[in-house]
């Protein structure tokens, strides 16, 4: 009788053992998990025909540890019900969707959703661009490798039929005095370490939002590193906010003007500067 008991007690000796080391290992995943988590945020004003080819590049990426935060950036409420449907189709992975009540631009609204970001990482996506299959994979690597707190790379330039049209190849160093030249990071490309985010903003700026926020990081942090690879499909529409010259020049004023402080001739002459370059750039990189 005495065995019996004994054999019942060390059984449940194991029993218990056995539920603190499922325990521990449980926590222990959960953490690592928890830190390398990365919060993919994407605003959405009017692009329905490539939502569903920007959301399929993302729910096939190699690494699955991430959220998507999407929000609905568009007083008209007539694409919503499409961006449910697809969102609602994404089986096994977490999802928010924000709903602005009115449009407040693409960088407000990724303030808005970086609040919501439980992420260690964030990864920003426009709408209409695409990332390749070991895009987030790839980046997370690198940066771990490297050390470093922020990362963009090269990219494919596409049209809307997403016929390559062009790409564009990263320095492998950028310093904020190659960075106030031009502007030469995608946003789709962009990774980011929350710990840094939460240290900066979006601006209400109309098409420049991103490119400010990439000087103000620059210049606290000195140096951007950029990955050689082309990790994503950037996609040039004639009709898109960022291609209107006359919105790009107006905004490139306010930047060095009212957010740089610069003054008012050094501004004309930086805007003159970044027209040039582009009229070069696009030259170079557009088949």
């Amino acid at each position: 009788m005495i065995f019996k008991i004994k054999l019942i007690i060390d059984d449940e000796n194991n029993k218990i053992q056995n539920k603190i080391i499922k325990n521990l290992f449980t926590k222990s995943l959960f953490n690592i998990m928890k830190k390398d988590f990365i919060s993919i945020i994407i605003p959405y004003h009017k692009k329905k025909i490539y939502f569903q080819d920007t959301i399929n590049s993302i729910i096939k990426q190699t690494y699955t540890n991430y959220e998507l935060v999407v929000i609905y950036d568009d007083q008209d409420k007539s694409e919503l019900k499409h961006v449910k449907n697809v969102l609602n189709n994404i089986k096994g992975k977490k999802v928010k969707l924000i709903v602005n009540k009115k449009n407040i631009g693409a960088g407000l609204s990724r303030n808005k959703a970086i609040k919501y970001a439980k992420g260690n990482y964030i990864a920003f996506c426009d709408a209409d661009d695409k990332w390749k299959i070991n895009k987030l994979d790839y980046q997370l690597k690198f940066m771990k490798k490297n050390n470093i707190q922020f990362c963009h790379s090269s990219y494919d330039i596409i049209n809307k039929f997403s016929t390559k049209i062009g790409e564009f190849q990263v320095q492998p160093i950028l310093t904020y005095n190659d960075l106030i030249r031009s502007c030469d990071i995608g946003l789709s490309s962009v990774m980011i370490s929350k710990k840094l985010m939460k240290n900066y903003l979006f601006s209400k700026l109309k098409t420049k939002e991103d490119y400010l926020l990439w000087l103000k990081v620059i210049k606290s942090i000195k140096r951007f590193q950029g990955i050689k690879k082309k990790l994503i499909y950037w996609r040039y529409l004639d009709r898109s906010l960022s291609s209107s010259n006359k919105q790009k020049i107006i905004d490139a004023f306010r930047l060095y003007k009212e957010h740089l402080n610069f003054s008012y001739f050094k501004a004309l002459a930086y805007v003159f500067r970044l027209s040039i370059y582009s009229i070069i750039k696009k030259k170079n990189i557009y088949n």
